[in-house]
């Protein structure tokens, strides 16, 4: 594990301006909690989607809690549905708990399905 820099964000930025971001982004809203019926993504349980210029995609993600009983498969959920966009060379996907996980990191469309507005 790295040391975190002072200062430096516990959440890395994403490739938002990356060509292929939207469709990671919708790759990774057909996964879906088994006990939570909201993607996630929605849930704020991807963290960061990185894409370098040979369309290597990163994914850093958490879960709702570290107990999860799909904590073993989820990543591999994620590989799979990034791994099927075109022009996608590589897929890692990385867990991580830091920072945890907490109902405000949910798209407001999360909190709406599932009754917190």
């Amino acid at each position: 594990m790295t040391e975190l820099q002072e200062g430096a964000p516990l959440i890395a930025p994403s490739s938002t301006d990356h060509p292929l971001y939207d469709s990671v982004v919708e790759a990774c809203k057909t996964v879906y909690d088994p006990e939570i019926p909201v993607n996630i993504f929605d849930l704020g349980l991807i963290y960061t989607i990185g894409i370098n210029d040979g369309n290597e995609v990163r994914v850093v993600m958490t879960l709702t809690a570290p107990g999860c009983p799909v904590a073993g498969e989820m990543p591999g959920w994620v590989a799979d549905a990034v791994e099927a966009i075109p022009g996608v060379r590589q897929v890692d996907v990385e867990m991580t708990f830091q920072p945890q996980w907490g109902m405000d990191m949910m798209s407001d469309e999360a909190r709406l399905e599932l009754g917190f507005m």
